[in-house]
Parts: C-alpha cells; structure tokens; sequence
C-alpha cells in the first residue's frame, strides 16, 4: 500500500554554486526544509532581497529507510517560484508556479542506484512568464514546504494530474438528503481489481461502503439525513476513503474529507450558507512570518488560525495565491469560508497566460474536496494598468476553465480601487470585490460606505465585496490621529469607521480586512520600519495583537471579553484625555485609580470615556466579570518616542512650517484647490512629476489610476507631502526635500480659503 515518506532533512544547500554538482556537496550549508533564502533580507527593506537560482541537494539512502515499492514519485510542495528536479544527472522535471503542489516519477532512477542523489534547483528571478512578478509582497525563493517521497504499486490512484489527490467528492444537497459522488483516478489498474468506497462519520463509524470493479471509477452514495457543514457554527466533517484492492491486499488508498453544504451569493441579500444568511466578515492573510519568511511549520499554521478564530472571523482571503494543503484543511475544520486565488496580480503579461492557466488547473485540482472554499479568484489588481483585449482574453479563459473543472463553485475578481465601475472586466466572473483604501491612500473613512451604495445603485445585478480595506500601525501613538500617521490609534479609528459602514450593509457579499498579520513587503519604506507592510490587525512576528484586532473581536465574537485600548500610549500631555474600550458586551465601566468614571452602552460595541490626566492613573475597565487594565500618565511634554520618524523619508510631517491661516503641504489636496493660488501651485507640481515620469515604470499606471471613478476623491485626501511620497516611490520620481520645502514657503504665503 501507498507510503509517503517526509524528504525534508539534511539538505545540502548553496546560493553560490552556478552549477549543478556532479557529487553530494561537502561545503555546501546544511538545511533542513521547508527553508528559504529570503527570511532576512526579504524583511529588511531596500528591494534588494537576493533573486535568483539556488541549489539543493540530497542522497536518498535506500537501504536505511526506503521501502520496496513498483514505483516513486517526489511531491514538492512549494517551490518559489520555477524549479529543476534533476536524479543522477538526469533532468527530469520543470515546473513554474510557487505556490503549488507538484510530483516527479523517478521510479528509473531509483531503482537504478543504491543512493539516488536528486538536485533540485529554484529560481524566483524576475521573468515575464511565471506570476507574481509585480506586487507588494516579497517573493520568497526556496523549497519553502515539505518534499515528500510517495511510494506506490505499479497500479495505483494517479499522482500525474496538476498534484491533485486522485479522488473528488462531490456533494448535491437534495433537500435534508443528499447525492454524494465518488470519483477516482487510476493509473495501470487491471482486470480482476476492486475499488471499495467507503463513507465515514467523523467518529470513523462507517456510513455505507461499495466495492465494484476498478473499472467502475465513479459511484454516488445516497445519503439520508445529512448532516451539513455549517461553517463556524457546525464544521461537520465526513471522511471518503477508496481502496484500490487485488483479491485480499490492498495495493493503495486515497483519503479525502468532504462537507455537505450548499451556499448561493445574492446581489441584494448578501451570502447564504445552507440557506441561512451568514455574513461573510473576515480577513485575508499572508504566509510569512518574521525570522522565518515564507518557510512555515504546522504550529505556525495552527497558530494563525487560531488568532483568526480568536477575532469572531467568518472568512478568510488566502492572498494572492495557493497555500499550503495544511491550511486549508484547517479552515475546514474551523469552519472558516474561503476565497482562494492565483497569484494573477498587478501586472499583466501577455507572455505569461499559460502559467494563469496552469496554476489555476493546479489550485482547482488540488483543492475541490475542501467545502470551505466557495469562491476562486481569478486575479487581484490586474487592471492596474488598464483593462486590454489581451486581459479580458486571459481573463474569460480562467473563467471558463473554473466553471468547466468545478461547476459547483463561483468565481470572482478583486478589482483596483479606480477600476470604472462600467469596466467589461468585471462583468466576466460571477461575483466581484473591491480594495478600497478611502481613508488610508487618500479620500476619507467615511467614503467606503457610500462608494459601494452607488455600485449597488448602478449595477444591482452584481454580487459586490470589499476584497481589501485596512491601514498601518506600528508603536506611535497620538491623541490627535490623523490619516498616514501609522498611529495605533488612527488604525483603530480607521476600523472603527469601516466596521460600522461594511458591516450594516447586507448585500456586501463579502469584506475581507488587509491584512490580519503584519507582512514581508521588502520594496516598502513606510512606517519607521521598512521592508513590511504594517497594515495588519498583528504584528509580524505574532506576539501583539493591535488595538483594532479588539475592534472586530467585539462585533464578531462570541466569547465575552473586554478590551481597554491605547495600553502601548502612556504618556499624554492633555489635561483630559479620551479612551477607548471595546466589548461585546452591552455595558462597560471604567475606573481611575478606583474611581468610577461611570457606566456606558455602545450599541456599535465601542466605548468612549474622558478621563482627567493627573500625575499617573491606574485605569481598570469592567464588563460584566471581566476586566481589563492600563496606566496612563501626565506629562508636560510630548514624549518624542511615539511620534514617527520614517528612515529614508523625504521630509517628515513635523518639519514642514505650518503657519496658521495658511496653507502648507501637509493639507490635504482638496483643501488647497479651494484657492486659485493653490490650484496653480498643485498644477505645476504634478506637471512636474508627470514630466519627470515621462516612458519610467509605473507612470502608465499611475496616469490610468488618476482617470478612474472614484480617484479624484482619493486624490483630494491626499496631503501634498503624503502624494509626493506616495509617486516618488511608485514612479521612481526624484522629489528633493528642497523642493517640498520651496514649495512649502509658496504655499504658506497663501491663505486658508
């Protein structure tokens, strides 16, 4: 019967070597998977992680561990992002693709050798065939998931097809019953062998069982009484177990596990699971973590899960690309509904259609028994550059396929912000979704809301989602929050105000925060501590839960809590200075230095107190048998470690001269083309930019962005100082901090209108 055995220890690995090597490396550095090469200085900042091709190298000893077996296959489960399997000095396999699960047949070359000595190499170079190769996350290169080899008689289910498990289950609901269809893929099965199909109770009490002849690759079992997988409220799961048998012996086995479930997406009532609406509010989430990159263990896993539970989520985005087999299993059993996609994003190729579409064969085939997915993503900002006939093409190609390999599913796009709403683009797929940073790259918090009502208005026929909202936070702190400040306390404001728009309007079918955990982004420069995106409701390395993570615990969970916000902000210069509580509970009280300051309710869970500041106050707040605590303390001056200092920034908020009654370029945009003599000063400084962008990367995008619905809004949120940043480092534009300051003299010369 099958075996698979782990391959992960005692690789030989070399970023060095240009060559492959004839013989077991000896000075090669020894590492066990799944590993990357990019865990430190894909983090670092600067853009200038290491990209390119890397060796590993091992020795399968077969006389120690390896059994008998009529034939081998080598899984790779993450390779970033093209590889060689290369046995003996025979090269045997390519594969482009990153994020997915592929075999290699080297049933030859073992048996041929007494220590088969296999060479993989990986490259994660930039190339214009194999996605991603544009997006705000680092590409991490290695063999960054396990490698298996799988053991098997010459008859067996199939290990050939795009790395999918030979076996696919197939519920239809019919009513409080339900159609399960088996159906297995053999390969060298013969006459006189059995197949026995077999369904099993989580328990492993046996459902009903059927052996046939091998022939017969494809039964429906007639299931009473079903009990159905329910998302977060009941994650039932059934077991499928197929044997391939010859007379008594089993000569190998499949093992899936499958929910029953049906779900339909309306445009006006939002997402229904088992005809119950369940509203779909969650997050999206990157698989990396600091130290590690990419090269995640189970517990890693486990524990993301775990917080994602924690927060009361209902969904998660797995962006912006296939994960790990184990992760997905998880959201299963937690109960979790997903979106999985291909890493189709930003920048579309023409050179690289095949690679959409055998990855998506890949994420489809690997994936269809798992009944949390419901939706397949067919790219994320694609049309950032603007919708060709060559990205539509690719694009009703993906959706065809989806529809054609699983008909029980729907497939879906997350479009860019200034994507016109009349676009033929988001017309192909069954559902879309938004990223909307109103409130963080410009407009206002309060233009989410609004935004996705007019959608609706003009097109009630579409099911709309909000695919990607969020903004930064690191360890600043204000009591005057405003946007771009990366404050904790922006980041809970901002949430606060998303939470109530997105969360009271039905027909969103779907919102997805951006992005539960802190993540690898090596070209950002942003924050005070470059090389991550910090737009996550945890930090990167997991150990602290930002104060907007309590935020959605208090709309979301059930689990009584009480949070009191703004712990990491002790000292404050105001006289009276306000704080935050969230629960979900109906009433909170909150005590200084044992005082009650009252009791309040907050229908929309977040609570809001004065507190007098004097000397050093011990804060406690209740909710029901609950408590939480915090210090806060007077102080005459602004305590300068909570206020951003950005490396590598053009200029700093704080420097710019901001006389009062004028303008100055930390206003926003909107403010100053209220005035003649501002509008004239904007026009010549992006005429400038412009002119400076010239045929330069990224000008195409951003001239195509500034043209869509809803960008002149985004555009007006902007601060000056905060849009030249954003360019500069977009564009590659070359903004002194001379020339902010110039034009800042022009405009504090001109009045407030």
């Amino acid at each position: 019967m099958r075996q698979v055995l782990e391959f992960n220890t005692r690789w030989a690995f070399s970023k060095e070597t240009e060559t492959r090597p004839e013989v077991m490396p000896n000075k090669w550095v020894w590492v066990n998977l799944p590993h990357t090469w990019n865990n430190i200085d894909g983090i670092d900042g600067g853009n200038d992680y290491y990209r390119g091709t890397c060796w590993y190298a091992n020795e399968v000893d077969k006389t120690e561990w390896l059994p008998k077996a009529d034939q081998y296959y080598l899984e790779l489960r993450g390779a970033n992002s093209s590889a060689d399997v290369y046995v003996n000095g025979k090269h045997l396999a390519h594969h482009d693709g990153g994020y997915s699960t592929w075999r290699v047949n080297v049933t030859e070359e073992f048996k041929n050798s007494e220590k088969p000595f296999v060479v993989v190499s990986v490259d994660n170079s930039p190339n214009e065939i194999v996605y991603p190769q544009m997006a705000d996350f680092t590409f991490y290169g290695g063999l960054y998931r396990d490698v298996n080899i799988i053991c098997v008689n010459e008859s067996h289910f199939d290990l050939d097809y795009y790395g999918a498990p030979g076996v696919k289950v197939t519920p239809t609901v019919k009513d409080a019953d339900a159609d399960v269809e088996v159906e297995v893929f053999t390969t060298n099965a013969k006459a006189g062998q059995t197949l026995t199909y077999t369904i099993k109770y989580p328990c492993g009490r046996v459902v009903e069982t059927k052996t046939v002849d091998a022939s017969e690759t494809k039964v429906t079992f007639e299931m009473k009484n079903v009990h159905k997988w329910h998302g977060r409220k009941d994650p039932y799961l059934y077991t499928c177990e197929v044997t391939l048998n010859e007379g008594e012996e089993v000569l190998d086995n499949v093992i899936t596990r499958f929910g029953v479930r049906t779900f339909r997406i309306d445009p006006n009532e939002g997402f229904y699971l088992n005809d119950e609406y369940y509203p779909l509010r969650g997050v999206s989430r990157h698989q990396d973590r600091w130290g590690k990159g990419n090269a995640l263990s189970k517990e890693d896993h486990k524990e993301d899960m775990e917080l994602i539970a924690e927060v009361g989520a209902t969904t998660i985005r797995l962006a912006h690309y296939q994960h790990d087999q184990y992760f997905y299993d998880l959201c299963d059993e937690y109960g979790m509904v997903i979106w999985a996609e291909i890493p189709y994003i930003s920048k579309h190729m023409p050179t690289g259609r095949e690679n959409t579409i055998s990855q998506m064969k890949e994420l489809v085939a690997q994936n269809y028994n798992h009944p949390s997915i419901v939706v397949w993503g067919l790219s994320n900002e694609i049309s950032m550059q603007g919708s060709t006939p060559d990205l539509l093409e690719n694009h009703q190609i993906l959706n065809d396929l989806c529809h054609e390999m699983d008909p029980t599913r729907l497939t879906t796009i997350a479009c860019v912000s200034p994507t016109p709403i009349d676009d033929p683009y988001i017309r192909i797929p069954d559902v879309i979704s938004y990223n909307h940073y109103f409130g963080w790259y410009g407009g206002e918090a309060s233009q989410n809301g609004p935004w996705m009502d007019h959608f609706h208005e003009v097109n009630p026929e579409i099911a709309i989602g909000m695919s990607e909202y969020g903004c930064e936070a690191l360890n600043w702190h204000t009591s005057n929050p405003t946007q771009g400040d990366y404050t904790e306390e922006y980041q809970a404001y901002y949430h606060e105000e998303l939470i109530k728009q997105l969360f009271t309007r039905k027909y969103i079918w779907s919102t997805h925060v951006w992005n539960m955990f802190d993540f690898g982004a090596d070209a950002r420069a942003e924050g005070g501590e470059n090389g991550q995106n910090h737009k996550g409701l945890v930090t990167m390395d997991r150990k602290y839960k930002k104060d907007s993570f309590y935020a959605y615990k208090a709309w979301l969970s059930d689990d009584p809590f009480v949070h009191l916000c703004g712990k990491r902000y002790v000292d404050r210069v105001e006289d009276v200075t306000k704080v935050t509580v969230y629960s979900n509970l109906p009433e909170v009280e909150l005590f200084a230095n044992g005082v009650s300051l009252g009791k309040k309710t907050a229908e929309d869970h977040f609570f809001y107190f004065d507190v007098p500041n004097a000397g050093t106050t011990e804060l406690k707040a209740v909710a029901g048998e609950i408590e939480d605590c915090g210090t806060i303390r007077k102080v005459e001056v602004f305590n300068e470690a909570y206020r951003l200092k950005e490396k590598g920034a053009i200029l700093n908020w704080f420097d710019v001269e901001m006389p009062e009654g004028y303008l100055s370029i930390n206003d926003k945009i909107s403010e100053i083309m209220k005035t003649e003599g501002g509008r004239m000063l904007f026009g010549q400084l992006m005429a400038g930019m412009m002119g400076q962008m010239g045929g330069k990367e990224g000008a195409g995008s951003m001239a195509e962005m500034a043209k869509g619905e809803g960008a002149q809004q985004m555009m007006g949120g902007f601060t000056v100082l905060r849009l030249a940043s954003l360019i500069g480092g977009m564009a590659n534009v070359e903004i002194t901090k001379e020339q902010l300051l110039g034009l800042n003299a022009q405009l504090n010369k001109i009045p407030r209108a």
